[in-house]
This record gives C-alpha cells, structure tokens and sequence, in this order.
C-alpha cells in the first residue's frame, strides 16, 4: 500500500490536470468557433450584410471608373467595376463565401441580365435570374433553379449630373435549410475528434511523466520514513541524507536536528539516574559513616582523653598520643562526611552554592574559609566543575595539610575564569603525589582537563595553592550530552557526634 500510495495519487494528479487541460482548450475551441456562428444563424440578417457589404465596394468602384471614363455604359461599369474589385466581392470570383453557408452571389444589371457570378455553373453571366429585379421588398424566399433558397437584392447606386442613378443589383441567396457548419453533426465531430486524439494520448504520457518525476520524492520520504521507524525503536545514530532547497530538504534537516536533540536529552535522563543513583549511594553511606565510625571515633577519644588524666605518668604519653590520633580521624572524617554531601547548585546558584560549602566547612570543622568570589556567567558545566573542584580541593586541604585557613577564590577576566584554592597548611611535594594512594589531585585534573582548560598545583612550607583557569568560549564548544543533570536536593548535615551510654 505505501509503495503505490503516495506515488500512485501523485501520479493521478499529474494525469488529471493534463486531461483538465485538455478539455479547456476544447472548451475554449468551442466558445470560440461555434458561439459567434450560433449567433450569425439569422440566414436573412447574413445574406442581407453581405450583399449591403459588396454593393458598397462595387458602388464606389462605379464612381471611381465613371469619373474616369464618363462615356462608359451601365453595363461596362458593372463589368469593370466587378473586375476591379478583386478580391474583396464574392461576385469577384475571388473571395470565399460567407463561412457556414452555401451562399451565391450574381451581379445583375438593370435590364435582369447576369454581368457576373460567383457561380457560373448555375447562374452563367449573360443569362437572366429566375427570381424578378426588387419593386419594393428586396428580400424573400422562393424556389430557385438552385433549390428552395433565401434571397436579397441590395442595388448598385452612382451618383451623377441627374442625381442618383441605380446601375444594377447585387443578388445574394443560400439554400433554406442552410445552417452554419460549426453547428452541423461533421462540424461539432471533427472539432470534438481531435480532442479525444489528444487526450488518449496525452493521458498515457501524464501517467509516465508523474510516476517518473515523483520517484525520487518517494524514495525520499520512504528513507525518512525507515530512519523514522529507527528512532521510534531507541536508536538515534542513524540521520537522513539532507539533498537539494525544497520543502522535504527542510524536513529532513529539522528531523537530524530532532533527533540530535532527542539524543541528547535521552543520554541527559541516562546520567540523571546514574547520578541520583551516585548521590543517593553517596548519601547513604554518609549516613552509615556517621552511625557507626563517626559515633565510634568520638568514644574513643572520650576514652583518651579520661585515660590521659588518670593514667600512670609513664603511659599518659601514649594516652595523649591515642587521644591526638582520634581527634585527627574525627576531624578527618567530618571532611569526609562533607565531601559526600551533596550541594544544591540549580536552585541557589554557583556563589550561593561555594559560600555555602565554604560556611559549613568553617562551622563543622573550625578551620577558618575565606570566600573571595566574583560574579561570573558560566554554563551548567562549568559551574558543576567549579562547584565539585572547589569541593575536592577543601577536603584534601583537610584532610592531608591540617591547615588553620583555606582561601578559596574565583574570579574572571576577559574570557578566562580562574579557581584558587590556598591553604596554610603543611605542603607536599606535587612530583611524589604518584606514589600516594589518594585520587583528589587526578579527579580536579580530569575535571579541568573536562573543561578543555589547565590545573596547575603548588606547594611549599608556606602551604598549597590549586589553581584552575579555563575559557568559558572553549566549554561553550563541549558537547551537551557531556553537561550534568541537575544534582537532587542536598542531604541533611550529619550532626555533631552525641556520645551513647556504656
């Protein structure tokens, strides 16, 4: 059904519209020819026009000639004047009837003798008519050596020294059941003929011609179509071949648009589940960190602390040490139980979401964050980048430097955004972090490297200095397939530790 379909209904119009245009041209054939013979069917009105329309010429002919030759007679002015009319009276021999009508002519002179004839077969010259010269009606119907026929005189006038002279009459007749010859059966058959001959022919070529042309539409939309049915199955990697400026050009060129963005949206809900899988994963093992470790960890140093106080003077070294140790896991662990928690960037946006960050590593771990931050405009990416970056370089500050101030700075000029985070702490040396076990330096690197932009690390005495620069025209460029869902709302912060009773 689809093969034939569309191809077959084009092909139909293109064979309609050739058979409509057709059957104008008839139409307009027969409006043409036939309509103004229809309206000349006054047999009367014809003959009467045209005898008028001769006399008239042969009249002025007369006076042309007289003027000439004042001694010619009557009849060798008809005669002349007759001769030099040419074509232009029937009598002359020389112009054809009236279109439609068997219709003879004769110029007759004043005596009833024949000067000239349209046709000397019947009516000879010299010989006389058997219809009398007019007395008063110059028209009528009677029965001729021709048939019943119809009849006007119209009479050959001159003026001369005695006024007004009739040299002779044209007579005009046709047969009585004259009628016009586009009216007649043959007439309407050879008119009606010919157009069926061109429709039969034309029909065959109009079906040909609109099966050819519509080919390559067809095939068209039936590839359209094909990658259609692909997409609708869950696979966006096939596109439709965009060719020539038409109308189905523009479709397939809108559905590879379509579908690119169909992808993307559908590869966006992919890494939104992945990620609300991670976070809430992230969450609960927080969660558990807490209850167990955190609680756990907190005893323990209550313990230390009693043990240091009562404790022998030789072990009250080791108890201090014991209780210096599990100071540092809880307070390591508090950056941990921050680094897990989520943070809420759609809704409160970049600075909202670092001062945030920045605040509660300040309240929960009594280190003092400075917040140095400039309003900049950043796409999504970048600022879940920023967002995570910032994020992970406090928690190695933490937990590896031991610092009393972290600074953390963003800031832009001109094109390039720049990240700094510095602490005080306790530096490292950046060539030997390969030989650690820990993964902060190459997750910040591999987000930046993400941004198409450069990490760069320092570190001394003095303490360590992380900085990121990258161009927001270069992450414009990022696929967004690659850009972060929106993060789920954050977790609530694990509360401070309440030691349980023994």
């Amino acid at each position: 059904m689809w093969r034939f379909g569309l191809r077959g209904r084009m092909a139909a119009s293109y064979v309609l519209v050739t058979a409509t245009a057709v059957l104008l041209v008839e139409a307009v054939i027969v409006g043409l020819v036939l309509i103004p013979q229809a309206n000349a069917s006054d047999l009367a009105s014809v003959l009467q026009e045209q005898a008028a329309s001769d006399t008239k010429v042969l009249s002025l002919e007369a006076a042309r000639l007289a003027a000439a030759d004042p001694g010619l007679s009557a009849g060798e002015l008809l005669a002349q004047a007759t001769a030099e009319s040419g074509g232009r009276t029937i009598v002359g021999g020389a112009r054809p009837p009236e279109p439609g009508y068997a219709m003879l002519e004769m110029l007759v002179g004043s005596d009833g003798e024949i000067v000239a004839s349209s046709a000397p077969g019947i009516y000879p010259p010299g010989g006389t008519l058997d219809v009398p010269l007019p007395h008063r009606e110059r028209g009528g119907a009677s029965r001729t050596r021709a048939g019943p026929a119809t009849w006007h005189f119209s009479p050959v006038i001159m003026r001369s020294a005695d006024g007004f002279a009739t040299l002779g009459h044209v007579y005009v007749q046709a047969p009585d059941d004259a009628a016009p010859a586009g009216l007649r059966p043959e007439a309407l058959l050879s008119l009606i003929v010919p157009g069926v001959l061109v429709l039969a022919l034309v029909v065959p070529v109009g079906l040909v011609f609109g099966l050819l042309s519509t080919r390559r539409l067809t095939s068209r939309v039936r590839r359209l179509a094909g990658v259609t049915t692909a997409v609708a199955a869950g696979d966006f990697r096939p596109r439709v071949a965009v060719s020539g400026a038409d109308e189905v050009s523009t479709l397939e060129h809108s559905f590879n648009v379509m579908t690119d963005r169909l992808g993307a949206a559908v590869e966006a809900a992919r890494l939104t589940a992945r990620t609300e899988a991670r976070q809430a994963e992230r969450g609960r093992i927080a969660r558990e960190l807490h209850d167990s470790i955190s609680q756990d960890l907190f005893s323990l140093s209550l313990l230390a602390a009693g043990m240091s106080r009562a404790a022998p003077e030789e072990l009250r070294g080791q108890a201090e040490a014991m209780e210096r140790a599990a100071a540092r896991a809880m307070r390591e662990m508090r950056a941990l139980l921050l680094e897990l928690r989520p943070v809420a960037l759609e809704d409160a946006g970049l600075l909202p979401a670092l001062e945030e960050l920045c605040h509660a590593y300040e309240t929960r771990l009594g280190i003092k964050v400075e917040a140095v931050l400039a309003e900049v405009a950043l796409v999504p990416l970048a600022e879940h980048a920023v967002l995570r970056l910032v994020q992970e370089a406090l928690g190695n500050a933490v937990k590896h430097a031991n610092p009393a101030t972290i600074e953390v700075r963003l800031s832009a000029r001109d094109d390039v955004i720049t990240v700094a985070v510095s602490d005080d702490g306790a530096g490292f040396d950046p060539e030997d972090v390969s030989a650690r076990h820990g993964m902060g330096l190459a997750l910040m690197r591999e987000r930046v490297t993400e941004l198409a932009g450069r990490l760069d690390v320092r570190s001394g005495a003095a303490g360590t200095t992380v900085t990121a620069t990258f161009s927001t025209s270069a992450v414009a460029l990022i696929p967004p397939t690659l850009i972060p869902p929106a993060p789920i709302p954050p977790a609530p912060i694990p509360p401070a530790p309440v030691v349980r009773p023994r």
